[in-house]
């Protein structure tokens, strides 16, 4: 409790915006603030950055590679000639094209489901 004439103590704020903060720790605990990360005035980005934007590069490829090899056996294996039924027709085609269709009629519908919630969303 303070007397009247006496300033108050000062409340703690958000790191970085304390324009009173001296680069210790306000409660005297011996702990340094926080800084912020440091930039290079060049703007490229630091070593730690660019190996993990590599590792990433490096996971998104063998992802891709693995993607692709099971793509490739689907449509091996699934090579049969089935018949589709549409509305007003039927049709000879691979079975692989059927699901293809399928997987892209699907994906289709999500996205747009995910538009209108956006949508909503952004209406609020």
């Amino acid at each position: 409790m303070t007397t009247p004439g006496t300033p108050a103590e000062p409340r703690p704020s958000a790191p970085g915006t304390d324009p009173f903060a001296t680069g210790t720790d306000p409660y005297g605990t011996g702990a340094p603030a926080s800084t912020p990360p440091a930039t290079t005035r060049s703007g490229t980005p630091s070593r730690a950055r660019s190996a993990g934007r590599t590792a990433g590069w490096g996971l998104a490829l063998a992802l891709l590679i693995a993607v692709t090899v099971i793509l490739v056996l689907f449509v091996v294996f699934n090579g049969q000639t089935v018949q589709i039924s549409l509305v007003f027709t039927d049709v000879q085609a691979p079975l692989v094209l059927a699901l293809l269709i399928a997987a892209v009629l699907g994906a289709l519908i999500a996205s747009l489901a995910g538009a209108v919630m956006r949508a909503r969303r952004r209406h609020r």
